[in-house]
């Protein structure tokens, strides 16, 4: 089997909660050395507190956090202290990348920028996750997902119309600046390797959902279009293309090419649409959109959602609408292979936690190698195993915990 793209990439990931998490475990999972940089006395990454839901009965293994931690090391380290900070610059220098997921004013603080490093790793990559960057009137605000979808324009455009402003259902800005971050920095590492010098990465949850408004915004820049929200999450300009009604529930139809619509128009058992000049375009039909709407929700209702899913499959594009438990149990997220198990922690016994738990598959799938199935780490799991990597002796390593340096 060949071996992950990224292994041998070393980086120290000063991170909590979602975002950063989210982007340095596609790092992780692409076999890079993610070693997450936690206090001990805060307890690490607040998601290991992080409920409702435990893989076991104490509360220690919270399901939030390893979502977002799968495959990476750990090392309780005090930043604040001298002493942490000593040994944090060391383990930089045998590192490719730092990155963290702080409040735009910390990362210069706590020495975690380009700056702070070059002198012991000039060839350091230093990627930073803010909510509003790192310069600017906004530097020392904190900031999560859903003010991002809020001021980026993201509630004026999801939900029906005349009903109250709303949030996507998903954390989607958290999730896709991680992504974006893990991109940057992977690039600049690249390029680090190749110059021998590093560089500042910066993303922000502001940046990110204001530029993934995309074509609405270059509407609204140039042609002075504001988009409103539409009935049953309709495409903008293209129809059919929302949700329809069916004899047990809802579709929904993306009919994006134009050859789509006369193969749904003999699906449906109405092939003189195809022809009708009311219909004739995606024009012609975006302005006769209610009147599609009424002809699909009374043809559609004839069967069963599952039944259209047979009918459709491969030459309609449509989907089912499903809850979680739905998409989950799909049978071709079976076929895809898309849900692992992976095996309890180190200390699984102790905690009642012997049996593997599940989770959705690593979206990239590289060939020829099998990806990694690791749990997230215990804190500060790793501690020993990388200062001694370092040099440091037991008696040295235990003079550090018994000072809180590290845990």
């Amino acid at each position: 089997m060949a071996g992950q793209p990224l292994e041998g990439v070393r980086i120290l990931a000063v991170e909590q909660y979602g975002a950063g998490p989210f982007g340095t475990m596609y790092l992780a999972n692409q076999g890079a050395e993610v070693i997450k940089i936690e206090n001990p006395a805060d307890g690490g990454d607040m998601a290991r507190g992080v409920g409702p839901y435990f893989f076991d009965d104490e509360g220690r293994q919270s399901q939030f956090f390893h979502s977002f931690n799968l495959n990476k090391r750990s090392v309780a380290l005090d930043l604040r202290s001298d002493e942490g900070r000593r040994i944090f610059r060391e383990l930089a220098a045998t590192a490719d990348a730092v990155t963290n997921n702080l409040r735009g004013d910390v990362p210069e603080k706590l020495g975690l920028d380009y700056a702070s490093l070059k002198d012991v790793n000039p060839r350091i990559v230093c990627g930073h996750l803010s909510a509003y960057g790192r310069d600017g009137s906004r530097k020392t605000w904190p900031g999560y997902d859903y003010l991002m979808q809020a001021e980026a324009g993201w509630f004026s455009v999801t939900g029906e119309p005349g009903s109250p402003p709303s949030r996507f259902g998903l954390s989607v800005v958290d999730l896709m600046t991680g992504v974006t971050m893990a991109f940057g920095v992977s690039s600049a590492i690249l390029q680090a390797r190749a110059s021998g010098e590093g560089r500042d990465v910066d993303v922000s949850l502001f940046d990110l959902a204001l530029h993934t408004v995309t074509y609405l915004s270059t509407w609204y820049l140039n042609a002075g279009h504001v988009q409103d929200r539409l009935p049953r999450s309709a495409h903008p300009s293209l129809t059919p293309c929302q949700t329809y009604k069916t004899g047990d529930g809802w579709i929904y139809l993306m009919c994006n090419k134009e050859k789509f619509w006369p193969a749904l128009c003999r699906k449906i058992g109405r092939p003189e649409l195809a022809t009708d000049p009311r219909f004739a375009t995606f024009k012609d039909r975006l302005a006769e959109r209610p009147a599609i709407q009424e002809i699909l929700d009374e043809a559609l209702s004839a069967k069963t959602t599952a039944e259209w899913m047979v009918e459709f499959g491969g030459t309609v594009p449509a989907s089912p609408i499903l809850d979680i438990a739905d998409a989950m149990d799909n049978p071709f997220v079976a076929e895809r292979d898309g849900i692992h198990a992976f095996p309890p922690p180190p200390n699984g016994a102790e905690l009642g936690l012997e049996e593997a738990f599940r989770m959705v598959a690593h979206p990239i799938r590289n060939s020829g190698s099998a990806p990694p199935k690791r749990p997230g780490p215990e804190l500060g799991g790793d501690t020993d195993g990388l200062l001694a990597e370092l040099g440091y002796g037991s008696e040295q390593i235990a003079a550090l915990r018994k000072a809180g340096a590290v845990g």
